[in-house]
């Protein structure tokens, strides 16, 4: 059975309209063979009926009974379905996206890709930090955001990065920094529905540039950035940060990739293009 907890499928179920018994705009016959045609599953047998015969029952009978590849495969069609690019919905696409990242990668690796290393601190350090991810999932946002920040500063430290938490300068709060291959990285730490736009990032980005020539700076959104922000970001001036989201943390920890291996090919390939996001997927061709 999937480990979907119960906010997460709360989420679904206000971004897929289950409350009333349905499924997004599916008829019975169009919804069976959705789901047929992405799992090769049949959500009209009778395994399914268990708990009722609306859409929206079967397919909470269904992410019960499947396994959390097999439900994220689902899911992830479903929204890809519905073309629903709000908050919420991206929200969705994270928590689908973690079901999904136990799966083994199908994709071939190219020549040029960096083969993911296991980092030795072991898969139960990396199992550990997915658990406490997931139980951050369950708070309110105030106490999350201080939890969250909390949270990083412990990923950092495991990762010999040695980090230093939030401080207080005049006029300004940053969330904190740590220190990668002699250099040190200002961290900017959001987890809110909204996902973060050029404004954010320009902000951050003034912040790094008026400590030190030498100074960088990590954005981390668990909701991830807007594609419109990071394409009027990379317009600018010449990129001091780089970003990860949410969904690439989960990437890290069911992958047991290094920490410090991604925030330093996340360091190059900013060099190389200009970019700020790189994401996860593209540096090991996930």
């Amino acid at each position: 059975m999937s480990d979907l907890t119960f906010f997460e499928k709360q989420k679904f179920e206000k971004v897929l309209g289950m409350g009333s018994g349905y499924v997004l705009s599916f008829s019975d016959r169009t919804f069976a063979q959705f789901v047929l045609e992405s799992t090769g599953l049949d959500i009209e047998e009778d395994e399914y009926h268990v708990n009722g015969r609306s859409k929206a029952k079967r397919l909470r009978t269904f992410w019960q009974i499947q396994p959390n590849a097999v439900v994220g495969k689902l899911l992830c069609d479903l929204l890809n379905y519905s073309e629903d690019k709000g908050a919420q919905a991206q929200i969705c696409r994270l928590i689908a996206g973690r079901l999904l990242a136990g799966e083994p990668a199908t994709k071939r690796q190219n020549a040029s890709a960096p083969t993911p290393q296991t980092q030795p601190i072991g898969h139960a350090q990396h199992d550990r930090f997915a658990t406490l991810l997931r139980d951050l999932m369950k708070l309110q946002p105030h106490p999350r955001g201080f939890a969250f920040e909390k949270f990083l500063d412990e990923v950092f430290a495991t990762f010999d990065l040695a980090p230093r938490r939030s401080f207080r300068l005049v006029g300004e709060q940053i969330d904190g920094s740590f220190h990668l291959a002699n250099e040190t990285y200002l961290v900017e730490a959001k987890w809110q529905d909204q996902q973060i736009g050029n404004r954010e990032l320009q902000s951050f980005a003034g912040a790094v540039r008026t400590k030190s020539a030498w100074a960088r700076g990590l954005y981390v959104s668990y909701s991830g950035f807007t594609e419109d922000g990071l394409i009027a970001f990379g317009r600018g001036d010449a990129t001091r940060i780089i970003c990860i989201d949410g969904f690439e943390l989960w990437q890290i920890f069911n992958r047991n990739l290094s920490l410090t291996d991604v925030l330093t090919l996340k360091t190059r390939r900013a060099a190389e293009t200009g970019r700020a996001y790189f994401p996860v997927r593209e540096l090991y061709e996930l």
